[in-house]
């Protein structure tokens, strides 16, 4: 087959990591380069080796003057609507960044925005593309039914630029991946949340730079994150180091290494290395939300990212922010009960996922 022709707008950091994405892949073929800032398109295509290639500052228009079959949208949060919104409209399928959009309620305008076009929006929750992740769900899964899961995520980037100036900079532009991955673990989705999130007195962000998080899913499991992006020393991974607590044992993965996986047995725990395999690779990051893009394009495949799946990821964060600041929405209840469990007692500041 000939490789799918696609624009990307958005020529920032996570612009070029797409370039080198895009350069990988033989079945993609990159005909332009969309950036309000044109100078910014010119350096990417030169820096991506194709100093020829067509730029703009709009991407549904450089679409239609180089042929390209689909937009990748790699824009600042707070373009995502306006940029997949049009694509959509002009007939394009959008694989875009995390998140979604800036708000909820801007997702779900892109859900029906999909719909109503029959285009795909897929969005890239890289760090789903993960083979050991999907390792450490499987073995999750041969240890009953999961209670708890946790993951520790302490980094210290210094990014410049609009996440230093952000509100709320860890559980805007960074939760969002550990409670996708959350969902994913899990195969369920989040009810309630309740909070806390602060700013350490050294932090170089404007804004709250840590949180903890602990979020009710359906079916009673408790999903706890806790991490800062103003930790030096002693770094966690960038996917975080998760512990997955089941009926019949444990499993631990740090982020970047195989997971391990600690049974049951007489006299106590024992460890096990009886992790089974994935059944397929999902690839790795940004280059495996692409292949599957590219596979949900041509064969009309369920992706992982449509986004009718993925604004519930967008949710949690944005009830998790509400949490923190003192509540909203629906407050103390449950909004999607379980049918066998009834809604759980009102406590102060748990926030519900799903208004």
């Amino acid at each position: 087959m000939t490789p799918l022709r696609v624009v990307l707008v958005g020529a920032g950091a996570m612009g070029r990591a797409w370039l080198r994405a895009i350069d990988e892949n033989d079945d993609v073929e990159l005909t332009g380069i969309a950036d309000l800032d044109l100078a910014a398109a010119e350096s990417a295509a030169t820096e991506a080796g194709q100093p020829e290639l067509p730029v703009g500052p709009d991407g549904v228009a450089l679409a239609a003057r180089t042929g390209a079959q689909a937009i990748i949208n790699v824009t600042v949060p707070a373009a995502h609507h306006p940029v997949t919104t049009a694509a959509l409209l002009a007939g394009l399928p959008v694989l875009g960044e995390k998140p979604v959009a800036s708000t909820v309620a801007e997702g779900l305008s892109l859900a029906a925005c999909a719909e109503l076009t029959g285009q795909l929006f897929m969005v890239s929750q890289s760090r789903r593309y993960n083979r050991h992740l999907f390792t450490a769900k499987a073995a999750a899964g041969t240890l009953g039914p999961v209670g708890a899961v946790s993951v520790d995520f302490f980094k210290a980037p210094h990014f410049g630029g609009f996440r230093d100036a952000m509100a709320s900079p860890l559980l805007l532009d960074m939760a969002i991946h550990q409670f996708d991955m959350a969902r994913f673990l899990l195969d369920a989705d989040p009810v309630a949340v309740t909070c806390e999130e602060y700013n350490p007195s050294w932090s170089w962000y404007a804004g709250n730079a840590a949180a903890t998080a602990t979020f009710e899913f359906d079916g009673g499991a408790r999903f706890v994150f806790n991490g800062s992006w103003c930790s030096p020393g002693s770094e966690t991974s960038w996917n975080g180091a998760w512990r997955i607590s089941a009926e019949h044992g444990t499993v631990l993965w740090d982020g970047d290494h195989e997971p391990t996986v600690g049974v049951a047995a007489e006299g106590g725990a024992a460890p096990s290395s009886a992790v089974p395999a994935p059944e397929a690779d999902p690839g790795r990051e940004i280059a495996g939300s692409l292949r599957e893009f590219l596979a949900a394009v041509r064969t009309g495949a369920e992706p992982m990212g449509r986004v009718n799946a993925n604004i519930m990821s967008l949710a949690m964060v944005e009830a998790a922010v509400r949490s923190a600041a003192g509540g909203g929405g629906c407050g103390s209840t449950r909004c999607s009960p379980s049918p066998t469990r009834p809604p759980s007692p009102p406590r102060p500041g748990r926030t519900c996922c799903g208004c």
